[in-house]
């Protein structure tokens, strides 16, 4: 019925063909013969040849080095050498030879080699604070900078601040003892700073701790012990207490300063000869003075009758012990430990045990082995410490947990612990099998099943991370055999989720992971449907994302299609647009990846298997017509998008032409045509009712395009599509105040003269179009003649109606558009073409609505046309186009 009414309607277009064109204009159809190769090399930019020289911009850049030697001041001052490098150089430290004056300077201003050799052993006995626990453990200094950063406050803050002493003063303070001073530290030398911001906060603890050092560095002892007490006692204030993490980092960084600030000061008085003790030196060597100035310091600090400030300032110099005792540290923990437990408040609390921990780990890590019920601690430390630091000792902390009393913290906790640091770090690689079969030995016996799939959650991630399939399997079939009794899954879908999520992250092959036994019996186990859903779009996700060639094996098709399956049919009335969307495109991502090569029927096979099981999901159906031309008879009709339909006959009609189908490509492009009628004035888009014109005018245009290379058809006569569409376009109803119908056949008028050229601009590969079926016969060509007379005629009378007062400004456009239309395509050596320019020219013009702009650029443009060969007629017709002014 489709071709049968495009026959009909092609014999009705011209509607009068033997009529003289608008009132005797005679026949206007004259084509300009195009040579489209020549016109493309003019348009071409002009290529302009470029000397470079030897310069390239990806060659290493040289730099020219001049040094200038000084010389003996007899004779000449300098002499200069150049040198080039092709390495890039810095042009200010190059002239200097290699020294920097600022650090010769400072090495003038020190002549004293001694303090450099302290320097350097200082700055080693640094690094060797950490080397008792590894090169590989997180440092102070960044985990300082996380803690600063993350707790902050916009609160206000108090601080208590020392009443200000100068240098002046020292003589009144040599007459009272230094305990004295202490004790007036404690009892009302002070004052209160209320109302700081944190900015004022830490503005005013950076003072107290450059007060310090410079208090240190004009041998005021006393004050700087004064300072770091009065900084103390700040760590019982927990007003505000989400800042309290780092008041805690800015007062420990005083403390560590005066730490060190000690210990090097009763370091130096051990110096020998100007030798500085070995690293690990022994109290025997230390002499008594420095021993006697030890002993002092904390005698000092004994007197403290506050128990924090006490606390933490031994805690700050308790290295110092190395002078005393070899086992000195070890001795004062004890004490210090149970000091802790008479402070009242336990975030104060919990924090000086952290102060402590942080100034020797090492003695604390050994004192705790010897206690019994250590679980808790060994814990703390597997959940604090960094991932690296934990995964190189991972045998270690086994034979700890082994060790452990079960009774006061599960072992499984403590496994679980170690499993989530061996997910961030790798273990020694001739320890791996060992970890896990030691840590799957505790895990498999757990007979509660939360507390089970809780630690094999943690497990499956190292076991896909550095095992094959064989192991994942069997830690899968583990988890299926504990939780599919009494269907303990359903309590733990999150860590059931979390197993396939990381799973799926390490084996993205998927002919691998479909070929391990277990993985599609664990999905079994989803039986909640919206959490179904969720793994099938994990699984599809990384589907799409790692899969990089299209595949035909039989075991991921048919595991994809069924999970496939699953997410089409959660689809109902109730799921909302974006998830649909989302699914749809999961399942096309899969689709463009299936390709069973020159098999066709094979993939016609599946194209048909899965556009029954996708139907509810209209996009899954858009990207199986795009895949297969074979059925889109039946599928377009069933959307519900009048332009998608239209599209989609357009584009099939292509492929079909493209791959030589052409009664394909016929019938497609008929349904299209008798499509067209069916176009409402408004469509929906994006919920918001918008008219249609101009989306059938991009439409019309594209198939034009495309009917230029369609060859007629035997029996259905000559352009016996395009005679169809143009009655189509006839009788659709357009809107009174629209010029999108004469747009369109102006539009036309470009494709018959396309028509009419010996050679087309474009062809389809192995598709002989009508320029070699007809080769230019005169019968052909006079049928396009006719057809655009009859064309021009529609136009010219539409350009009369609109010659009321409120449609001139159309009239004009319109009036210039068709000008410019003959300017590109006709030959306007013909008379009475010439002169029908003209006309539409004055009429662009006549009332004052053309843009003059364009009028002079289109008359410059004919100018230089005319200079150009066969076309000197151009020069004529730009003597008769006048410009009018709009006055």
């Amino acid at each position: 019925s489709t071709a049968a009414a495009s026959r009909d309607e092609g014999a009705r277009w011209p509607p009068s063909p033997g009529e003289p064109v608008g009132g005797g204009r005679g026949r206007a159809g004259h084509a300009r013969s195009r040579n489209y190769v020549s016109e493309s090399d003019v348009c071409k930019l002009e290529s302009v040849p470029l000397d470079f020289g030897d310069y390239h911009p990806l060659k290493p850049i040289t730099v020219t080095e001049s040094k200038t030697k000084k010389m003996s001041r007899k004779g000449s001052t300098s002499s200069t050498s150049s040198s080039s490098s092709s390495s890039m150089m810095d042009p200010l430290s190059s002239v200097l030879d290699g020294t920097d004056p600022l650090s010769l300077f400072a090495a003038a201003a020190d002549p004293v080699i001694t303090t450099a050799t302290m320097d350097n052993t200082r700055k080693k006995r640094d690094k060797d604070d950490s080397s008792a626990v590894g090169s590989d453990f997180e440092p102070w200094s960044s985990k300082r900078g996380e803690i600063l950063a993350r707790y902050t406050t916009t609160e206000k803050l108090s601080i208590v601040s020392g009443k200000a002493t100068t240098t002046g003063s020292a003589v009144s303070e040599k007459v009272r003892t230094r305990l004295e001073e202490l004790d007036d530290l404690e009892e009302g030398s002070q004052k209160e700073l209320l109302n700081l911001t944190q900015q004022d906060y830490m503005n005013r603890i950076e003072e107290l701790n450059q007060s310090l050092k410079d208090a240190w560095s004009s041998d005021q002892k006393v004050k700087a012990l004064k300072i770091v007490i009065q900084c103390s006692k700040l760590l019982s204030d927990t007003t505000v207490i989400q800042f309290y993490p780092s008041k805690f980092v800015l007062i420990t960084d005083i403390l560590d300063t005066f730490g060190k600030l000690v210990y090097e000061r009763i370091l130096s008085m051990c110096m020998d000869n100007r030798v500085s003790l070995s690293d690990n030196f022994s109290p025997e060597s230390v002499n008594d003075t420095a021993k006697e100035t030890c002993l002092n310091w904390f005698f000092k600090i004994a007197s403290i009758r506050e128990l924090i400030p006490r606390f933490y300032v031994e805690a700050a110099i308790l290295k110092c012990n190395k002078f005393l005792s070899k086992t000195g540290i070890s001795e004062c923990l004890p004490r210090l430990t149970s000091m802790i437990r008479g402070i009242g408040d336990p975030l104060v609390a919990v924090y000086a045990r952290a102060y402590l921990c942080r100034v020797l780990l090492t003695e604390m890590m050994e004192r705790c082995k010897k206690l019994g019920n250590n679980a808790l601690l060994l814990n703390s430390v597997m959940s604090a410490f960094r991932a690296e630091f934990i995964a190189a000792r991972s045998m270690d902390f086994i034979g700890m947990i082994k060790e452990c009393d079960e009774s006061g913290f599960p072992k499984h906790l403590l496994f679980r612990s170690l499993g989530l640091n061996l997910a961030l770090a790798d273990p020694p690689e001739n320890d791996r099998l060992q970890i896990l079969n030691e840590a799957w030995k505790v895990i498999t016996k757990l007979k509660n099943p939360q507390d089970y799939i809780n630690c094999a959650e943690v497990w499956v991630e190292y076991t896909c991370r550095h095992f094959k399939k064989r192991e994942v399997n069997t830690v899968l079939a583990d988890i299926i055999k504990h939780m599919t009794p009494d269907r303990a899954f359903e309590d733990a879908y999150p860590q059931l989720q979390s197993i396939i999520q990381k799973v799926i992250t390490y084996i993205y092959d998927f002919s691998l992971l479909f070929s391990v036994e277990k993985f599609l019996p664990f999905l079994d186990m989803f039986q909640k449907e919206n959490v179904r859903v969720e793994v099938c779009k994990c699984i599809m996700e990384s589907f799409i994302k790692h899969q990089q060639e299209s595949t035909k094996d039989p075991v991921i098709l048919n595991a994809l299609l069924h999970i496939c399956k699953t997410m089409h049919d959660s689809v109902n009335a109730l799921t909302l647009e974006d998830e649909k969307r989302m699914l749809a495109a999961l399942i096309n991502g899969f689709i463009k990846m299936v390709s069973f090569g020159r098999d066709f029927e094979q993939q016609l096979s599946f194209y048909v298997e899965a556009r029954s099981m996708f139907c509810n999901l209209e996009p899954v159906l858009v990207q199986l017509i795009h895949a297969c031309v074979a059925f889109c008879f039946i599928t377009i009709p069933s959307l519900s998008s009048i332009f998608t339909r239209l599209n989609l006959y357009l584009h099939s009609g292509q492929v079909a032409l493209a791959n030589q189908c052409l009664s394909q490509a016929d019938a497609f492009f008929k349904a299209a045509v008798s499509l067209v009628p069916e176009v409402p004035k408004t469509i929906s888009i994006d919920g918001k009712m918008r008219p249609s014109d101009a989306f059938l005018l991009e439409f019309l245009c594209n198939f034009f395009s495309t009917l230029l290379v369609v060859p007629d058809h035997p029996e259905q006569g000559v352009l016996f599509l395009v005679r169809g569409l143009l009655n189509v376009i006839q009788d659709y109803t357009w809107e009174d105040n629209s010029d999108d119908k004469v747009r369109i056949y102006t539009n036309v008028l470009h494709l018959l003269s396309a028509m009419t050229q010996e050679t087309y601009i474009y062809h389809v590969d192995k598709v002989d179009s009508n320029d070699t079926l007809y080769g230019g016969d005169s019968k052909f060509l006079a049928e396009i003649n006719k057809l655009c007379e009859t064309v021009i005629a529609q136009i010219l009378d539409h350009l009369k109606t609109l010659g009321k007062e409120e449609t001139l400004k159309r009239q004009s456009q319109l009036a210039l558009y068709l000008f410019n239309t003959i300017l590109a395509h006709g030959d306007l050596r013909n008379n009475k073409l010439n002169q029908l320019s003209v006309n539409l020219w004055n009429l662009a013009q006549k009332h004052g609505f053309a843009d003059t702009k364009t009028m002079v650029k289109t008359l410059e443009y004919i100018r230089r046309r005319s200079k150009q060969p066969e076309m000197s007629h151009f020069a004529d017709l730009a003597l008769r186009l006048p410009l009018q002014s709009r006055t």
